[in-house]
C-alpha cells in the first residue's frame, strides 16, 4: 500500500504527465507501462512475465531505479541511472564530454568523472601559449552546465567527481566544496591508492605529479593532505574517499582498462562510457511469521532475486542509449546492480538491534545469499540468451559462463524507498520522526516511523506525551518510561557507535560485486580524529569507498529532525 508521501513523489516526478501538468496515469498504471516494456524483447510466456513484473513492483517487493519507472515505454527512453565519461586533457575533449553529460543528465541519468588527466592549475598551454585553468576550474564549469538541465525535465543532474591524490591541485580540489553553495550539483571524492594509504601510516613524502609531464611537480608529506582531507570533511562532508585500487581488484573486464570512477554515489565502479541498471529488493517484503515469529523467508527472497536479475537484464536489450559508444560498452558488460532496502526495519522487525553483531552477522549472510542467488539467476540466463559479449576478456572466463559482469550493487534507494515506503538502502533509521527537506522543489515531507508507532501501541506507550517527545527530539533514548531494550532497539543513525556503520558496509562490501554506497552519520560533536580513524579503518576493511556526514555541517540538510529548525512544525 502505498503511504501518503510516497503518491506525492511519484505524482511530482513519475507518473506521465500532458504538457499542462494534468497527470495522466494511476501509480498501477505507471508499474504496467514498466512490466510492458521491459518485457517486449521475451520471446516466450510474455503476458506471464509482464505479469510478474508488474506484480513485484505494484506489491513494492522490488523497484528499479528512478529513469526507469520514469522512461520506460516513452519514445526514446533512456532507463539507466549511472554513467561514467572521460575527461581527457583538451578543451575539445573537455566540451565534447561536458555535451554528452548534458544528454545524459537530461535523460534522466547520473555521471561520473575523474579530472585527474587535465594538466594543473597554471600549467603550460603549448596551442596558446597561455596557461591551463586547471581542473577545479573545469570542475565548476559541469557544475553550472547541470543547473541548467533537469533530468527528464524533473529535477537537476547528479555528478562524481575525482581527482587522484598524487594530482597537483589535490589540495584545491580537497576544499573545493567548503564553501556553502559551491559545487551543488557535485558529490566529490578524493581517488586514494594503496601506496598513499601506506605513506600516510609511515608518515612518509608523497609526490605531486603533472599529468601532462609525468615529472614530480612538488613532494609533501602524506599525512598533510590526509589531515586536510579528513579536517575538510568534518566541515562540510566532503570530500569521500574512493580507494582505487581496492575498485581494480575486482575489476570484473581488467583487459578493457582500469577504472577510474564511480556514478553519482559512488555504488556502481565504471569504465569511461559505461552504464549500469539498478534494482532494490524490499525486504520488509521478505518476512514471514513462525511460531507465531517474524523470520526471513528466504524461499520468497531467492524467487524475488530471480525476477529481479531478469527484469535488469531485459532493462539493458530494451533501452534507449543516447551515445553509441555507451551502447556498445553497456551492452558488451551488461553491468547490473541488485541492491536492498529496508534494511534497518528488517532488524527491527526480528527484534535485532542495529549496533549488535547479530545484526553484522545476519547482513553478512544475507549479502552472501542474494549473491549467491544473483549468479545462479545469471548464468541462467546465460544458458538460456548466451553469456556478455566480453566473457571471453572477463575475470568469469573460462569456468563461470554468466549474462552480466556484475550483478550486485547497494545503492541510497533515496527515492524508491520513500515509494516503498521503507527505510533507505542498509542505512539505520536516520530519526524515529524527520523533515525529508527540499526533494520536491520547496514541499517538506514528515516522516514517523510506522514500524516504531506499532511498537508503542502494542506496549501500550504511544500516547500524545510520547508523540510530541519524538517528534521533538526524533529518539527515544531520553524518555525514562521506554523499556531498555526497545530503546536499544530505536537506536536512530546518530545513537549508533560509528564502528557499527562500517561494519555493516563491510559485512554487505564483502559479497557486493560492484560496492555499497552508504554514509557515515556522525553527531555534530564527533571529533577530527574519529573522522580520521573511520577513513583508515575503511581502507582496512576493503571498503571501496567512504563518506561521512556530521549534522548540521551543511546549511541545508536533506534530512533534519523535526526541532532542526526553531518554531517549525513536523
Amino acid at each position: 500500500m502505498l503511504t501518503e508521501n510516497s503518491i506525492q513523489i511519484l505524482k511530482a516526478r513519475y507518473l506521465l504527465k500532458r504538457e499542462d501538468g494534468k497527470i495522466l496515469e494511476t501509480p498501477r498504471e505507471l508499474f504496467q507501462r514498466v512490466a510492458q516494456h521491459v518485457t517486449i524483447i521475451e520471446t516466450k510466456n510474455q503476458s506471464q512475465w509482464a505479469d510478474t513484473f508488474f506484480n513485484a513492483m505494484a506489491n513494492l517487493e522490488f523497484l528499479p531505479n528512478s529513469p526507469t519507472l520514469m522512461n520506460a515505454g516513452l519514445e526514446n527512453g533512456q532507463l539507466s541511472a549511472c554513467f561514467v565519461l572521460p575527461v581527457e586533457d583538451g578543451l575539445s575533449s573537455i566540451f565534447e564530454t561536458l555535451k554528452n553529460a548534458a544528454l545524459i543528465h537530461q535523460s534522466g541519468g547520473g555521471t561520473g568523472y575523474n579530472f585527474s588527466k587535465l594538466r594543473p592549475k597554471g600549467d603550460q598551454v603549448s596551442a596558446s601559449g597561455g596557461v591551463s585553468s586547471g581542473p577545479i576550474a573545469f570542475l565548476k564549469l559541469y557544475d553550472s552546465a547541470t543547473e541548467h538541465v533537469k533530468q527528464g525535465g524533473r529535477r537537476r543532474g547528479a555528478n562524481m567527481g575525482i581527482l587522484n591524490v598524487d594530482h597537483p591541485d589535490i589540495r584545491e580540489f580537497i576544499y573545493a566544496k567548503s564553501k556553502e553553495g559551491s559545487l551543488e550539483n557535485f558529490n566529490i571524492s578524493v581517488g586514494i591508492t594503496d601506496d598513499f594509504m601506506q605513506a600516510v601510516k609511515d608518515n612518509a613524502d608523497w609526490n605531486l605529479v603533472n599529468p601532462r609531464t609525468k615529472k614530480v611537480q612538488k613532494t609533501i608529506r602524506a599525512v598533510q593532505l590526509w589531515d586536510a582531507i579528513v579536517k575538510s570533511a568534518w566541515h562540510t562532508g566532503d570530500p569521500g574517499i574512493i580507494f582505487l585500487d581496492t575498485i581494480n581488484r575486482d575489476n570484473p573486464t581488467p583487459g578493457q582498462g582500469r577504472i577510474e570512477s564511480t556514478n553519482p554515489c559512488g555504488e556502481v565502479p565504471l569504465l569511461d562510457y559505461e552504464s549500469c541498471n539498478l534494482g532494490s529488493l524490499n525486504l520488509m517484503k521478505v518476512l514471514k511469521k513462525e511460531d507465531g515469529k517474524p523470520i526471513v523467508d528466504w524461499a520468497k527472497l531467492e524467487s524475488l532475486i530471480s525476477v529481479a536479475i531478469r527484469f535488469l537484464d531485459n532493462v539493458i536489450s530494451t533501452n534507449h542509449y543516447v551515445l553509441p559508444q555507451i551502447k556498445k560498452r553497456s551492452t558488451n558488460n551488461r553491468k547490473i546492480g541488485l541492491g536492498v532496502m529496508g534494511w534497518a526495519e528488517l532488524l527491527i522487525s526480528l527484534g535485532i538491534p542495529y549496533d549488535s553483531d547479530d545484526a553484522v552477522r545476519l547482513g553478512e549472510q544475507l549479502m552472501e545469499f542474494i549473491k549467491v542467488k544473483s549468479y545462479e539467476a545469471s548464468r541462467a540466463l546465460a544458458k538460456e540468451r548466451g553469456t556478455f559479449a566480453s566473457w571471453e576478456q572477463s575475470i568469469h572466463y573460462p569456468h563461470a559462463p554468466i549474462r552480466n559482469a556484475t550483478c550486485n550493487s547497494i545503492a541510497p534507494t533515496g527515492t524508491i524507498s520513500v515509494i516503498a515506503g521503507t527505510s533507505y538502502s542498509i542505512e539505520p533509521l536516520y530519526a524515529l520522526a524527520f523533515k525529508r527537506v527540499g526533494i520536491l522543489e520547496n514541499k517538506t515531507q514528515m516522516e514517523l516511523n510506522s514500524i516504531f508507532v506499532s511498537e508503542m501501541k502494542l506496549l501500550g506507550l504511544w500516547n500524545e506525551k510520547t508523540k510530541a517527545k519524538v517528534l521533538e527530539t526524533g529518539s527515544v533514548q531520553h524518555i525514562k518510561y521506554i523499556p531498555v531494550d526497545v530503546k536499544r532497539l530505536f537506536k536512530t543513525s546518530m545513537e549508533i557507535p560509528w564502528k557499527y556503520h562500517l561494519l555493516h558496509q563491510k559485512a554487505f562490501q564483502k559479497h557486493t560485486d560492484n560496492a555499497v554506497s552508504k554514509t557515515i552519520n556522525l553527531p555534530k560533536t564527533v571529533s577530527l580524529k574519529d573522522v580520521s580513524k573511520i577513513y583508515k579503518m575503511a581502507w582496512e576493511y576493503g571498503l571501496k569507498g567512504i563518506t561521512i556526514y556530521r549534522d548540521g555541517s551543511k546549511e541545508r540538510q536533506v534530512l533534519q529532525k523535526c526541532s532542526f529548525e526553531v518554531n517549525t512544525v513536523c
